[in-house]
C-alpha cells in the first residue's frame, strides 16, 4: 500500500536566526517566536524545551542543505585561449606522460638501481620542447602544473611550455595560483610599445607586480624609455618599491643611466643607495668608479725597497660620509675588522683596468703573482675576485683562476673553490670546460663538484672524458661509490649522450681488491649501467622532439 508523505510546511522567514538566538540565550530565557517552530508548541520553560530546540534545529538544517532557492546562474568561464604552437609529436607526448607520472627513487635499501630518474630528466625535456616551439598537450596540463607546483626549479620552463592555457587554468584552481604570481605582471596583458596611454595608465594605477613587469619589458626593448618612465614617479614611490624598480636597471645598464643613479646615491633608503652604488661601479667610466679607483689606489702600492717587489696594503682608517654616500657600508659584520671590511668594498668597486697603471704597468697575471705583505693577500685577492665577477673581466678572471693543473687546488693566494666557480662563469663555455677538465685531471673529482655546476650542458668532449676517466680511476681504486653520487648524478644529466658507447666497457662488475670497500664493485656497476641507460634515454628524447642531441650548448643549468 502506497502512502503519500505528509507535507512539510516551509520554514518561516527568519526561522533559522530565531533558533540561533534562542540557543544563545537559552530556552529558559527565550522561546522561539515562530509559530511553525516545534519549540513554540512546548508549554512553559520545562525540561523538554532544549530537546525540542535541538529537534527543530535538526529539521531546519536538513531544509537548508536539501534545497536552494532558484538563483541567477553564474557566468560561464571564458573558453581557454588558443595555443597557436604546433602540437607535440606522438612519441614525445607519450614520453611526457611517462616523465610526469614517474615517482622513482631509492628503495628501502637506499640503492637506486639501474633505472633512470625520470623526474630529473623533466627539466631537460622541457628545455628541448621549448626550443622546438611545441605546445603542451591539453590533457597533460594538470599534471604539468602539479609538478611545477612542487618544484620551483621547473616553473619557468613548465609555464613557458604550458603557454596561455596555464594562466587560464590557474585562475580556476587555487592550487595553481603560483602560475599567476610567476607570470610577468601576474598574467596581465602588458601594453605594447605603441600604446602610450595604456602604458601610462598601468604605470600609475597598476598593481606592483604589473608595474615591475611593465618596467622590465620596456627596459628590455628600450632602456632609456624605461628609465624616463621610472623618473616620473620616483619621488613618490615607497622605499621597498624604489629598490625593486632600481634593480630592473641592471638590464641594459649603460653610461646614460649614470645621472639617474648618481641622484639615487642621495636616496633616503640605505638599500637603494647601496644598489645604485653597485650599478655605478659596474660602469667603469662612471664618476663613482673614478672616486673608488682613487680611494682603492691609495691603499695598495708596490714596495720596491725589498729584495723582490711586493704589494703593501694600508687599509682606510675611517669611513667618512663621502664613502658612505658612494655605497660603502660602515658597520662591519660580526667577526670582521672594520678596516679590512672597508678595504674590500673599495677594491671591489674600483675599475680593474686602473690597477695596471697604478702598479707599474703590470698585467693582471703579474699583479696577482706578487706577494702581499702583512697577511693582506686573502682580503685583496677576494676583493679582486668579486670585482672580476661584477665587471665580467675575463682577463682578471684568468689571472685569479691560475693554472688548472697547479699543485694547489685553492688557486693563487687564497682564491677558494667557491670564488673560482664564480670566476669561471665570466669565461666562454669552451674555455670554462677546458679549465675544469684540466682541474679534474690534476686533482680528481672530490673538489670538482662545485666547478662542474657552472659548466655548459651538455659537457664539451674534453670535460666529459675527464669526468668519465676520473670515475673509472675511482672505481678501480676501490673507492666508496657513494662519495661520487653527486658527480654521477650530474653526469647523468650533463654528459653528452654520444659518450654512452665509451661506457660499455665499465658495465661489468670489477674484481674487488682486498682494501676495496665491501660491495663497491656491484654499486659501481649499477651506477654506470644507470648512467648509460640515462644517456641513451636522453638521446631518444631529443630524437622524439626532432632536436639535435647536443641541445642548449651554452647554459650551465643541469
Amino acid at each position: 500500500m502506497n502512502r503519500t508523505p505528509a507535507p512539510v510546511d516551509p520554514p518561516a522567514p527568519g526561522a533559522w536566526e530565531d533558533l540561533v538566538t534562542t540557543a544563545l540565550l537559552g530556552t529558559d530565557r527565550r522561546t522561539p517566536r515562530s509559530p511553525r517552530t516545534p519549540v513554540a508548541s512546548v508549554p512553559g520553560r520545562g525540561r523538554d524545551a532544549p530537546t525540542a530546540l535541538l529537534d527543530a534545529a535538526a529539521v531546519a538544517t536538513v531544509r537548508r542543505r536539501a534545497g536552494l532557492r532558484p538563483a541567477r546562474a553564474a557566468r560561464r568561464p571564458e573558453p581557454a585561449p588558443v595555443d597557436p604552437r604546433p602540437a607535440l609529436p606522438g612519441a614525445a607526448a607519450r614520453r611526457l606522460t611517462m616523465l610526469l607520472a614517474d615517482r622513482s627513487g631509492a628503495g628501502a635499501t637506499g640503492r637506486r638501481g639501474t633505472a633512470p630518474d625520470l623526474m630529473e630528466l623533466l627539466p631537460q625535456w622541457l628545455t628541448v620542447a621549448n626550443s622546438q616551439g611545441f605546445a603542451a598537450p591539453p590533457q597533460a596540463l594538470p599534471a604539468l602544473l602539479d609538478a611545477a607546483r612542487g618544484r620551483t626549479d621547473l616553473r619557468p620552463a613548465a609555464l613557458t611550455f604550458a603557454g596561455p592555457r596555464a594562466m587560464w587554468l590557474a585562475r580556476l584552481n587555487r592550487d595553481w595560483r603560483f602560475a599567476l604570481r610567476a607570470a610577468p605582471g601576474g598574467g596581465a596583458d602588458l601594453p605594447g610599445p605603441e600604446e602610450s596611454d595604456r602604458i601610462r595608465q598601468l604605470w600609475e594605477e597598476g598593481l606592483f607586480a604589473e608595474r615591475v613587469a611593465l618596467l622590465s619589458a620596456i627596459r628590455a626593448r628600450e632602456p632609456a624609455a624605461a628609465r624616463d618612465l621610472l623618473a616620473t614617479t620616483w619621488a613618490t614611490e615607497r622605499a621597498e618599491d624604489r629598490l625593486m624598480f632600481l634593480d630592473s636597471l641592471r638590464t641594459g645598464l649603460g653610461p646614460r643611466d649614470e645621472p639617474f643613479l648618481e641622484q639615487s646615491l642621495a636616496d633616503r633608503s640605505r638599500n637603494v643607495r647601496a644598489t645604485a652604488a653597485e650599478l655605478l661601479s659596474a660602469l667603469p667610466g662612471s664618476a663613482l668608479a673614478a672616486r673608488m679607483a682613487v680611494r682603492a689606489g691609495a691603499c695598495v702600492a708596490v714596495d720596491h725597497m725589498r729584495a723582490a717587489p711586493m704589494l703593501t696594503v694600508e687599509a682606510p682608517h675611517e669611513c667618512g660620509p663621502d664613502m658612505e654616500r658612494d655605497g660603502v657600508v660602515a658597520k662591519a659584520p660580526a667577526g670582521r675588522g672594520e678596516r679590512s671590511w672597508w678595504l674590500g668594498q673599495l677594491v671591489e668597486a674600483a675599475p680593474l683596468a686602473t690597477w695596471s697603471a697604478r702598479l707599474g704597468g703590470r698585467s693582471p697575471r703579474e699583479i696577482v703573482a706578487l706577494p702581499v705583505a702583512d697577511d693582506w693577500q686573502g682580503e685583496l685577492h677576494a676583493a679582486w675576485c668579486r670585482a672580476a665577477v661584477r665587471q665580467r673581466d675575463a682577463g682578471w678572471a684568468r689571472a685569479l683562476l691560475g693554472v688548472a693543473s697547479a699543485p694547489e687546488a685553492g688557486g693563487p693566494g687564497a682564491v677558494s673553490l667557491a670564488e673560482r666557480a664564480k670566476l669561471l662563469a665570466t669565461l666562454s663555455a669552451g674555455e670554462r670546460a677546458g679549465w675544469v677538465a684540466g682541474f679534474i685531471a690534476a686533482h680528481g673529482l672530490s673538489e670538482a663538484f662545485q666547478l662542474l655546476g657552472v659548466c655548459a650542458v651538455p659537457w664539451a668532449e674534453p670535460l666529459g672524458r675527464a669526468v668519465v676517466d676520473a670515475l673509472n680511476i675511482a672505481r678501480d681504486a676501490g673507492s666508496y661509490p657513494w662519495s661520487f653520487s653527486g658527480v654521477m648524478g650530474l653526469a647523468e644529466r650533463c654528459l653528452d649522450p654520444a659518450e654512452a658507447s665509451r661506457l660499455d666497457g665499465l658495465l661489468a662488475i670489477p674484481d674487488e681488491s682486498e682494501d676495496a670497500s665491501p660491495g663497491a664493485g656491484g654499486y659501481w656497476a649499477e651506477a654506470f649501467q644507470r648512467l648509460v641507460t640515462t644517456l641513451r634515454l636522453r638521446a631518444a628524447m631529443a630524437q622524439e622532439l626532432g632536436a639535435a642531441v647536443s641541445y642548449h650548448p651554452d647554459t650551465h643549468r643541469p
